[in-house]
């Protein structure tokens, strides 16, 4: 008869294998159910239109990986990962030619922002020059003391301002634009609190670490992460639904890289009726509508600084990427939607064969949308890339109904683990005083929809796993 074992985890993505990595390094038994035939929730690659082009199914740039404290403790680098960057992190197109760029050099940046360097550098500056310390408790759990209370406290006056608020300290379009594609990023209008932490945090780790991929695709991530669980002793079994608490073997915990919702459904009466209650009102975000592309040429960018960016944000000035923001949150399809666009070819020779490019876009849309917004998309990168439909040889899209199918935990194609709404943004999955932790001492809460929340980065099954360290496993 197989023992018990200390814990199972149900969900093999970036923070499902984290909290079994912190386990299994702590000498607890570990084992990992994935629904899926492969391990990796949001970071999974794969070849989706030609069988020599890898594309990134849903996240492909690492500002939040690379500086992740979790994952810069473990040696994924000798487990295969490695990290690529761009000659440029962020490249933010404006019409007429121009260019806002967030170059790795954070001087350099300040010197092309002209008239608003210096206020450019009083925001972002400091927080490049101490991003480690800054990440340190900006990815911690809700409840802790500050590493750095001074520095954090400086920090938050900034970055709980709206984004229409704290952008109106630059003068120029592309200044306000390069801080309006970063703070897009909380997906919400730019009049709410909070959405200038995303500007911030995200400018700061361009100049700090810079926006990589991983070369090979960010399943590289997630194979490093098996192979390091596999070396601890842990396990990982694909194909296991887990559809209740039936299906998952005797542990002395279980943590769950599941939707707040997914918990309560496998959960059932293990869970009082209130809480559940409080995780299926759980508020989930505008989903994503993703394209992959395969092309002929290099994307024709009229800016020259576009082409050897790894990122681009396309979207106008701050006044129009408001307006698709505000709109995707009122429940429409924006007219000019803001689009992220990532280029992993300029970085990453591994991505497709000579000659060829991977090209990986997405944009904000409704929750659940159906609708295909591919025509809407091309317009607008053919706005700053005249003739950008002339080297496309073939696409793959996937509406945000679709990207659910495909990930139960991205609900109505929500990829950020919920809204960020500000409660939901501080205290995942709701304001208490334990966010991974629920009434049922042997069941946590380990996925995107706790502190710190989307990205790959780990951090939220990290976190969670040291609270069942300290808690049941202790």
């Amino acid at each position: 008869m197989t023992r018990d074992l200390d814990a199972v985890i149900v969900g093999a993505g970036p923070n499902g294998l984290a909290a079994a990595v912190t386990l299994a390094q702590a000498g607890r038994s570990v084992l990992v159910l994935e629904a899926a035939d492969t391990p990796g929730g949001g970071a999974r690659s794969k070849a989706l239109i030609e069988p020599d082009v890898i594309h990134d199914v849903c996240s492909a740039v690492h500002v939040l990986g690379v500086a992740s404290p979790f994952f810069r403790s473990q040696p994924l680098e000798r487990l295969g990962l490695e990290w690529v960057h761009p000659q440029t992190p962020l490249a933010h197109p404006l019409d007429g030619g121009r260019c806002a760029v967030a170059q790795s050099d954070l001087d350099a940046t300040m010197v092309a922002l002209g008239e608003d360097g210096k206020a450019y550098g009083s925001i972002i500056g400091r927080l490049s020059r101490r991003f480690d310390d800054l990440a340190e408790d900006v990815l911690g759990p809700v409840v802790h003391l500050p590493h750095h209370p001074i520095f954090f406290t400086r920090f938050g006056i900034d970055a709980l301002l709206p984004a229409a608020v704290l952008a109106r300290r630059f003068s120029t379009d592309e200044a306000r634009a390069l801080f309006a594609g970063c703070a897009a990023h909380a997906m919400l209008p730019f009049r709410r609190a909070l959405t200038s932490s995303f500007g911030m945090l995200l400018l700061a780790g361009a100049h700090a670490h810079g926006w990589p991929f991983a070369r090979g695709g960010s399943q590289q991530i997630i194979d490093a992460l098996v192979a390091r669980l596999v070396e601890l002793g842990g396990s990982v079994e694909c194909n296991r639904e887990v559809r209740t608490l039936d299906d998952v073997p005797s542990a002395r915990t279980t943590l769950f890289d599941t939707s707040p919702r997914q918990l309560a459904a496998i959960a059932g009466d293990s869970l009082p009726g209130h809480y559940r209650r409080r995780l299926e009102a759980f508020r989930h975000g505008p989903g994503a509508l993703k394209i992959d592309y395969v092309l002929d040429e290099p994307v024709p960018w009229l800016s020259p600084e576009c082409r050897g960016a790894g990122t681009v944000h396309v979207g106008g000035t701050l006044a129009e990427i408001a307006a698709a923001e505000s709109a995707v949150a009122a429940g429409q399809h924006a007219e000019k939607p803001f689009v992220l666009v990532a280029q992993p070819s300029v970085a990453d020779d591994t991505r497709a064969p000579k000659g060829t490019q991977a090209l990986w876009v997405y944009a904000h849309v409704p929750n659940g949308s159906t609708l295909d917004r591919t025509d809407a998309i091309e317009n607008q990168i053919e706005r700053f890339a005249p003739g950008f439909r002339d080297v496309v040889r073939a696409r793959s899209v996937k509406t945000a109904a679709q990207f659910e199918k495909y990930n139960a935990n991205y609900v109505g194609g929500d990829i950020a683990g919920g809204a960020h709404a500000m409660s939901q943004l501080i205290a995942r999955p709701f304001v208490s005083r334990h966010n991974y932790r629920t009434p049922n001492p042997s069941l946590f809460l380990c996925s995107a929809s706790t502190p710190p929340g989307g990205g790959v980065h780990g951090m939220c099954g990290f976190n969670a796993a040291r609270a069942a360290l300290h808690t049941v496993l202790k």
